[in-house]
Formats: structure tokens, sequence, C-alpha cells
């Protein structure tokens, strides 16, 4: 038998990739133009755009290209459509002749694309590398421990689980299992609403998952409750560091998550833009922390942000707490209106992995698709979808 004891250690020792991957080194070719402070270098050379035209004609109407809101403007140059996730995802689901739906974004919202989309459709996401740090603070097996803390406590039968959009397709399908819902910036309170009627009347609880922020701000801004109605469960502390009193008492038990953009305004940024800016209205999206959203003049969902600067009279100013290449795009369209936009926060860098899609990735994808060859599909397997399309469509039921 092996001696154990005298066994030695292996010289191994982490690749470059396994770094990346763990965060714990960057590569700077593949983070180009991510950087802060700072402007983007030259988006794009003509070889580039003149290649991304050629291949998307070849593919007709076989290719379909969505281009969120957060994008770079290089790539919003080809996208079919833009919008915010959940809207390109319908759109993509509408457009059942496209063969190819290639979507720039990031991992979650290709997922939920792929739920929504024919068998005879495939996804595609241009870089596999974007993907969302909200929707990675809760991953499947961090939630049924959560939901196992809260059977020991005697409040999961009276909990109802509501997932935000920006989850992955496994946190979707739990809430479409434990009979929940999933909610987007805009239509949160009607999903709290519906949440809070099933069963018992005035005994329900929330489970949001998994942007504490969004589910506090709508929970105490739109509905009334108290910030003291809210706990936050920490998946990285035993029982979620909280004692079963606490969540028997709780009205709204908030994942620890948040958005590594939006959470990094602060009322600071917010007082300072007013003095650096007089007269200026401050216009702020809910995932930002409640003490922002509570000092801001206006808050509103991707849509509503756009929107309120579409209706906003000429020579109003105003500082948007948002994605920056958004904000930076909505001052360019409205300056001819005499419509200052500023960034809310000087300091706070563009949605990193939102940029990874850049013309390059996009070029590849297209080009690989006209040749034949599909790469990075986006697939969920048929039972998570099966649940998480079951809680889609009870929100897209909800009143």
């Amino acid at each position: 038998m092996r001696d154990v004891t005298t066994a030695q250690p292996l010289d191994v020792q982490p690749t470059p990739l396994a770094l990346l991957l763990l965060g714990r080194q960057a590569d700077p070719r593949s983070e180009r133009g991510v950087e802060c402070p700072g402007d983007l270098p030259a988006p794009s050379d003509p070889d580039l755009v003149a290649r991304a035209r050629a291949a998307k004609a070849a593919l007709g109407e076989r290719v379909f290209v969505l281009g969120h809101h957060y994008q770079r403007d290089e790539v919003i140059e080809f996208a079919d459509v833009t919008g915010d996730s959940f809207k390109l995802a319908r759109d993509a689901a509408a457009r059942p002749d496209a063969e190819y739906i290639v979507f720039c974004g990031v991992h979650f919202m290709a997922e939920s694309a792929d739920i929504l989309t024919g068998d005879n459709q495939q996804v595609i996401l241009p870089d596999l590398a974007a993907g969302c740090s909200m929707a990675d603070m809760a991953t499947a097996e961090q939630v049924a421990e959560c939901w196992d803390v809260l059977t020991e406590a005697g409040v999961a039968g009276v909990t109802v689980p509501v997932s935000y959009m920006n989850s992955s397709a496994d946190i979707k399908a739990f809430t479409g299992r434990h009979g929940g819902t999933i909610c987007t910036s805009s239509n949160a309170k009607r999903a709290l609403d519906w949440a809070f009627e099933q069963g018992e009347p005035r005994q329900n609880k929330v489970l949001f998952l998994p942007d504490q922020h969004l589910g506090r701000n709508t929970a105490v801004r739109e509905m009334g409750m108290s910030l003291d109605d809210c706990v936050v469960y920490n998946p990285h502390k035993p029982g979620g560091g909280l004692t079963a009193e606490e969540l028997r008492a709780a009205k709204m038990i908030l994942w620890r998550g948040h958005c590594s953009v939006h959470g990094r305004f602060s009322l600071d940024s917010v007082n300072e833009v007013r003095e650096r800016v007089p007269g200026v209205n401050v216009l702020v999206h809910p995932e930002c922390k409640h003490e922002v959203v509570a000092a801001a003049d206006h808050v509103g969902s991707t849509e509503h942000i756009i929107k309120t600067l579409e209706a906003a009279p000429a020579g109003s100013k105003w500082a948007i707490g948002t994605e920056l290449n958004l904000v930076r795009r909505l001052a360019n369209r409205f300056a001819s209106e005499d419509k200052e936009i500023v960034f809310l926060d000087r300091t706070v860098c563009f949605c990193s992995t939102m940029n990874r899609i850049d013309l390059p990735h996009l070029v590849w994808s297209l080009e690989s698709l006209a040749a034949g060859k599909v790469v990075n599909r986006i697939q969920v397997d048929k039972e998570t979808e099966a649940y998480a399309k079951l809680a889609l469509e009870r929100m897209l039921a909800l009143p």
C-alpha cells in the first residue's frame, strides 16, 4: 500500500487562462477600452466594418442581431433591434424565421432568448466571457441551500421567490419550480404585488433574487414598506447570516447581490453633481443603492430613462446614473436639442463584461455563421428551460 504520508506535493502551477477565469489576472488585449477613466479608443477600422457588413449581408434574413443598450456604439451599428434584456428576448421570439439569433449582450440574456425562441433557432453569444457579475452572485447550489434554511425556519411554505431578469437560467428554473415569477426593473412592483397575493393574505414573504437594491427600492419606495421589513440573506454566511426569528419577521428576504456598475454610485456622487451642474435633474436606475435612489429626482428602468430624456424640455440638465455607453449615446443624441446630459459619477467604469462584445468578436461570429460554422451557441437544457419558461410566462401573465 502506498504511504500517503511520504507523498510529495504535486508541482502544479495555475495557467494564465486559469488565473484569468479566477479573476486573479488580467489580459490587456481582452480588456481593450474597458479601463476607467478615459475615452474608448477608435472603435473599429474600416476593414472590420466592411467585413461585418459583408457577413451580415451574406446571411440575410437567416440572422437577427440583437443589441443591448449598454453595448459599444460600433456593435449597436449592426443591431437589427436595440433594447433591454427582456425586450430583446421577446424580439427574438417574434422572429421565428431567423435561423440564427446573435445576441450582443451577456450570458443570461442569451439564455433567456434560447428559452423563448423555437427549437429551430440557434442563439449565439459572440464572446462567452460576456457574463454578468450580478447573475453570478446567485448559484443554483447557494439558492437551494437558502431554501433549506427557509424550510428549517418554517417560512418556506409562505415564501414566494421573485427573480430579477438579470439571473441565470438555473435561478429562473428554481423560481418556476417554487411557484414564483420573474420581474424586470420596470414591472418589479407588479411582480411583488402578485407574489404577496399568493396564499394567505398578509402572511406571504418574498425571496428576491439576485439584486438586493432593486428589491429594497421597489418594496420601500413603491409599496410603502419600511427598511425594517427587509433583511439581506448572505450566501457566504451560515444560515445566510440571519436568525430564524429575523426570517420570520421579514417581509422581503433580499439576496446579497448587486450590479457592479449601478452599485458603485454613491450619495456623494449625487451631491457632487448637484454642486457641479446647478439645476440638474438626477435620474438613476433602481439597481442603485437605496440612499442614491432616495436622493435622486427620478428613478426608472433603462427604457424609462430613455423615454424621460425624450420627453425632457430643451435646455434641461440631466445627470444619469446608469451604464456609461448608454449615457454617452444619449448625450450625443440629444445635444442638438440643447439637453445637457452628464454621467452621474466621473469614476465609474463601463460594464466590463458587456464590453467584451466588441466588433472583432461580432465579425468572427457572423463570418463563422456565413461559412456554415456555428460558434458559441447558448443552449439551455430541456428541464431547466421548462421551469424557467414557466416563471417567465407567469411574468407575462401579470396584469
